[in-house]
């Protein structure tokens, strides 16, 4: 049924239920599977208010801590594909929106599942702080699977 799962993770309690369904999931039916995780980029460009402006070191550990994080998410994915006992492929991405980046790699992979976790917010909490989950839903070409 499908062949190649991208399953997303931000590194949350609630992105590791997704991380482990769509793993068993793929595991369960022989499907290709790869984790991916979207950090920011560099923050900053050019002055600001204060006349800071950012210099290629400042730039370079930036993007070191935010290796450094995507490394430790995606190694905890890999315990549990150790413990299913699935070889999964584990990406990192950079982008300012996570939902499109998301989106774009699973077309670009040609993944014909996306499986993510919901935080489960409603009402007011949901408009203030978005959902990425109810993005990739919206933008995505493929069926998306949305574990809670």
């Amino acid at each position: 049924m499908y062949s190649h799962i991208l399953v997303a993770t931000d590194g949350s309690i609630i992105s590791q239920k997704g991380v482990e369904h769509g793993l068993k999931l793929a595991k369960s039916i022989g499907s290709k599977a790869t984790v991916v995780i979207v950090t920011k980029p560099f923050p900053l460009q050019g002055t600001t208010v204060t006349g800071w402006v950012a210099g290629d070191n400042d730039i370079r550990r930036y993007d070191a801590s935010q290796k450094e994080f995507a490394e430790t998410i995606l190694g905890s994915a890999r315990q549990v594909a150790d413990e299913i006992g699935i070889a999964p492929d584990l990406v990192q991405v950079t982008a300012d929106s996570a939902a499109e980046a998301i989106v774009e790699k699973a077309q670009k992979l040609g993944c014909d599942l996306i499986v993510m976790a919901s935080h489960g917010r409603r009402g007011v909490g949901r408009l203030l702080l978005g959902s990425q989950t109810a993005k990739v839903v919206q933008y995505a070409h493929t069926p998306v699977l949305v574990v809670r």
